[in-house]
């Protein structure tokens, strides 16, 4: 693994926190770009969880060599992990909060807060609320009506960082800073088709009466907008209350 599989965003969120030594949790691995990113950074340990074994594979096939002692990948669900209470020195959830419906947000921050050692660190990087001029927010409500048709609940939610620095506030955890990531953030060609290809997996799973058309107002949507630059990611640091 090289310093070059590690995306910007990764590297200046974790610029200026402790990681060499650290046991470490990324929170919702996705391809475990953080994962890299900690490994990278001299981590002790990473425990790299997510409830999707599609990516706990790609991460495992990713960063599984040469890492065997330092990378544990573990398929759970972030509202109730295996990993022992008080053992985590750093928490990492990038991109995570904006695929949990409001209805897992606290149960999820009320597990990575068990896990995470008294005066331990948590970073949290996400996406702002899209201005509501941007042409991507077509696509995101395709997105989310399919996702509500199939699983009652929407596939993406924007929080204002505001609001999540309340939520984890509520459960011990104070900011210590707080910083932007991407301004603006470049939604490309490959980015909006993975979007779109996240409406295909809904609509496989539906009549095609109601598949058939979701998947082709997703394409058009992604067809007209192409790329756009728009929007802000952030990134927020918290430090836990020593108790």
């Amino acid at each position: 693994m090289s310093v070059d599989s590690v995306p910007e965003t990764v590297t200046a969120a974790l610029a200026d926190r402790q990681v060499e030594g650290q046991v470490c949790l990324e929170a919702g691995a996705g391809v475990g770009n953080t994962t890299a990113g900690l490994l990278a950074a001299g981590a002790k340990r990473v425990y790299a969880v997510t409830n999707d074994a599609d990516h706990a594979a790609t991460v495992r096939e990713r960063l599984g060599d040469g890492n065997a002692d330092r990378l544990a990948v573990i398929e759970a669900d972030l509202r109730a992990t295996p990993l022992s209470t008080d053992s985590v020195d750093l928490v990492t959830a990038h991109g995570l909060c904006n695929v949990l419906p409001p209805t897992d947000l606290d149960a999820v921050a009320a597990e990575l807060t068990r896990v995470a050692k008294s005066d331990g660190h948590l970073v949290v990087d996400d996406y702002a609320v899209p201005p509501a001029d941007a042409a991507v927010n077509r696509l995101f409500a395709v997105e989310n009506a399919a996702a509500r048709v199939v699983d009652g609940r929407p596939a993406l939610t924007f929080y204002p960082p505001a609001l999540l620095a309340a939520v984890f506030a509520d459960h011990g955890w104070t900011v210590e800073r707080k910083k932007t990531l991407l301004d603006p953030v470049p939604w490309t060609e490959a980015h909006l088709d993975a979007h779109a290809e996240v409406v295909r997996g809904y609509a496989d799973r539906l009549p095609d009466v109601v598949g058939e058309p979701l998947t082709a107002m997703a394409d058009d949507v992604v067809a007209a907008i192409g790329s756009e630059r728009t929007g802000t990611m952030y990134s927020l640091a918290f430090r836990l209350a020593d108790v």
